[in-house]
């Protein structure tokens, strides 16, 4: 089944490349790059080391674009019969461990700090959260990204 990664607005070059070798071990064909997340390749076409340091080749075995907002992104893919669905606490999530999938499926992923904004949410087919039970009140985003899409994905 296809799986697409989005990345909005992620700033730290070294969760971006740790999502892409995560990515690639769980079976993402494709990382969409939206708003301020760094790429591999910096704006003067060099490797964006950063990047490339944590992704340790990953971001040569994904394919990936670049957007500058994921509004477009999302209603393509919905288009396309994709379920799209946000890593995230909200008051409209659902536990991640009861989320199952039967379509190609699209996961976004947001901000360190601001997570994804209400308006992205709202366009989410599902919202899933991974319940906390110690004193945190989040993991880190690569962290978080890696254990839901190894469940929801079945890897």
């Amino acid at each position: 089944m296809k799986s697409i990664l989005i990345l909005e607005n992620i700033r730290s070059a070294q969760n971006v490349g740790s999502l892409f070798r995560t990515a690639d071990s769980c079976g993402i064909q494709e990382l969409y790059l939206i708003g301020i997340t760094p790429t591999p390749i910096d704006k003067y076409g060099r490797p964006n080391t950063s990047v490339t340091k944590t992704a340790l080749g990953a971001e040569l075995t994904i394919a990936w674009k670049q957007y500058p907002t994921s509004t477009a992104v999302i209603k393509k893919l919905k288009k396309e019969g994709y379920t799209i669905i946000a890593i995230e606490q909200s008051k409209d999530s659902v536990d991640y461990k009861k989320v199952k999938i039967t379509t190609p499926v699209a996961f976004v992923l947001g901000n360190e700090v601001e997570g994804l904004s209400k308006r992205v949410l709202e366009k989410m087919d599902i919202i899933a959260e991974i319940p906390m039970k110690g004193e945190k009140e989040s993991l880190n985003v690569s962290v978080a990204g890696g254990i839901a899409m190894f469940r929801i994905l079945n890897v």
